[in-house]
């Protein structure tokens, strides 16, 4: 059976945000609490983010056969970040928002450092020791694996609309590392060391050809698109830096 699959896919973490500075903050003070006072949907890129985000849209422009669609969460910090790769690339589609690769749901840890786990909600502190991040489900929130579910039908929808394109995704850490799962067919154990071995970088890039049909990684978590103009960044996300 033929496999529809996009010509090249490109997926990208966002560039760095007002979160990941609050995460830092907060981890570097040892506080419990990550401080925001916005919905983590409407976190913003930083001044920083703004610069890797058109540092990496320059990248794009200058490649011989650069994105022809870009798909995004629908998160402000991905959505700003897609848009400075569009405004780069022309002609490039940038299609509407999809929620399916959103950041994950962090539920009762939203906010909270690794000391805030251990502080306010130490059952799930030990439960997330017990079975590991991949499977652990806080109350209201994601496990990996729930985000994996919702990802495999982006993928359906990619093969079903982009068959032949150059398509770039602009999302968030978890669901790079998600993606690399489905697409190269690994196992917990595996993921979850290429997890433990660094955090994906803001505005990295993660790359994929499908010349003999199944996908190739050519590379992961690729910074030099941004290195050449602007700071590397690796902060953890703002909802929750446990994990």
């Amino acid at each position: 059976m033929h496999q529809r699959w996009p010509e090249r896919l490109w997926i990208v973490r966002h560039g760095q945000s007002a979160g990941n500075v609050a995460a830092d903050a907060a981890e570097a003070a040892g506080h419990s609490r990550i401080v925001l006072d916005m919905r983590d949907c409407d976190v913003p890129l930083s001044d920083l983010g703004h610069d890797q985000a058109k540092a990496l849209g320059t990248w794009f422009a200058a490649l011989p056969a650069p994105p022809t669609v870009i798909l995004n969460s629908p998160f402000l910090r991905a959505r700003q970040t897609a848009q400075h790769v569009a405004d780069a690339i022309c002609p490039c589609e940038m299609r509407a928002a999809d929620e399916r690769l959103r950041e994950r749901e962090f539920g009762i840890l939203d906010r909270l450092t690794r000391a805030g786990v251990t502080e306010f909600h130490p059952e799930q502190a030990a439960s997330l020791t017990m079975l590991g991040k991949f499977y652990h489900r806080p109350p209201g929130g994601e496990s990996w694996t729930d985000v994996i579910l919702r990802l495999r039908s982006v993928l359906d929808t990619i093969s079903l609309h982009h068959e032949g394109e150059r398509v770039v995704i602009v999302a968030h850490q978890v669901v790079v590392l998600c993606l690399r799962y489905i697409l190269e067919g690994l196992d917990e154990a595996t993921i979850l060391d290429i997890d433990r071995a660094g955090d994906v970088a803001n505005c990295s890039v993660t790359e994929y050809e499908f010349g003999g049909g199944a996908p190739a990684l050519v590379r992961y978590n690729h910074v030099a698109p941004v290195a050449a103009q602007a700071p590397v960044t690796r902060a953890p996300d703002a909802a929750v830096a446990a994990g």
